[in-house]
């Protein structure tokens, strides 16, 4: 059975996914596509969202001109950060969903780490 690219990243980050319910720690998990990146922390119990944050929201738009670079990664992972620490959350494990920690996705855990979330 062969699978696509989509279905390849799925997989990969079912198995993080199952690291990260053993731990039973809150989860900070990122989606990216072209244009936007999108983070999220969820609970420990894996059903309830605490905080988000992307390149769509009107306060993160007014400072980059594309959604889609690591400018906007940047910005969306302190805007996570600051709204995760307010939220009472300052551990969480990072679920990049089966993305290759690099480029986006990595910037975006950067600027988390550099505004006080441990991960």
């Amino acid at each position: 059975m062969k699978l696509n690219k989509k279905e390849n990243r799925l997989r990969r980050a079912r198995r993080g996914r199952a690291k990260i319910h053993e731990l039973e720690v809150s989860r900070l998990s990122v989606h990216r596509t072209p244009r936007h990146i999108y983070a999220q922390v969820i609970g420990a119990d894996g059903g309830r969202i605490i905080v988000a944050a992307s390149s769509l929201e009107a306060e993160v738009r007014k400072g980059i001109k594309n959604g889609g670079n690591v400018e906007a990664a940047a910005i969306v992972g302190a805007r996570i950060a600051e709204k995760a620490k307010a939220a009472g959350v300052d551990t969480v494990a990072f679920d990049r969903s089966g993305f290759r920690y690099h480029g986006r996705v990595k910037a975006l855990a950067d600027a988390a780490r550099e505004a006080g979330l441990k991960f």
